[in-house]
């Protein structure tokens, strides 16, 4: 619970940091369309859907890709993509996939 309400925090704080540019997302986020743009995508290996990004909540994908930036939520290659990404690229990807209906 404790670190729900940190992450909330956190994305609050964030938010009013860094606007997300939708245009610009759009163009950040072709490598995770190659996974999360795909209706019905299983994963290999562990097998598990992966979810559409397309119209999540975009304080969420912010959330979830910090954590996964700073490692406290675990997945090696959303790790990767995401220790990549500065604040400003973050606030872009979430603004576009937000975007979607």
């Amino acid at each position: 619970m404790k670190k729900l309400l940190i992450m909330l925090l956190l994305t609050l704080s964030f938010q009013t940091l860094a606007t997300g540019d939708v245009e610009q997302g759009k163009i950040k986020s072709y490598t995770c369309t190659g996974c999360h743009g795909i209706k019905f995508y299983m994963n290999v290996y562990p097998t598990y859907h992966v979810p559409r990004l397309g119209g999540q909540n975009e304080a969420y994908i912010v959330s979830a890709l910090n954590a996964y930036r700073s490692k406290e939520r675990s997945h090696t290659t959303m790790q990767a993509q995401a220790g990549s990404l500065s604040d400003q690229d973050i606030a872009d990807i979430s603004a576009y996939f937000a975007s979607l209906k």
